[in-house]
């Protein structure tokens, strides 16, 4: 089928709007970031890293893993590794259990054919104690140094509800 050269600027103006519209609906993200893994296997070794600057100490926050994994994904969960190094140069680890399938093998989260997208929750309503750039680094907790159809890793911070 055929596009009217006349049509084209409405075509553009309708796609520029709705990408306007599924960003600005999204108020309460603070920070949000996607890492892909490399060739959907996920080495022990490949730490990712995401850097937040925190300019507000006063409002509770949530923190969330995003996972995104093939059909293919041999286990039903994943155990994460996550450190947080605060401005001050302090740490804290945690060890996070990603559910991404129920007992029967199905999978959670939202599908698209053979993809599969979880948003894990982290820590619930934490305030940020310190302004300044702070950095989570994650890195894969499971038994196999090279563990495949792990497609990419994020994390999200939202401003948490009343």
């Amino acid at each position: 089928m055929a596009v009217k050269r006349n049509s084209l600027p409405a075509i553009g103006f309708l796609l520029v709007l709705t990408c306007f519209l599924l960003t600005s609906c999204d108020k309460k993200k603070v920070f949000e970031e996607n890492k892909e893994i490399n060739n959907y296997v996920w080495d022990v070794k490949d730490v990712k890293f995401f850097e937040v600057n925190v300019t507000d100490t006063v409002t509770p926050h949530n923190f969330y893993i995003n996972v995104r994994n093939a059909d293919g994904y041999q286990y039903s969960n994943l155990y994460l590794y996550i450190k947080t190094v605060f401005p001050n140069g302090r740490f804290a680890h945690d060890t996070l259990e990603c559910i991404l399938a129920n007992e029967e093998g199905h999978w959670l989260g939202r599908g698209l054919g053979d993809i599969w997208d979880n948003q894990i929750p982290f820590k619930k309503a934490k305030r940020f104690p310190l302004l300044g750039k702070y950095t989570f680094q994650i890195e894969q907790g499971m038994r196999l140094s090279k563990l495949p159809m792990i497609m990419d890793v994020g994390m999200r911070i939202e401003k948490a509800g009343k």
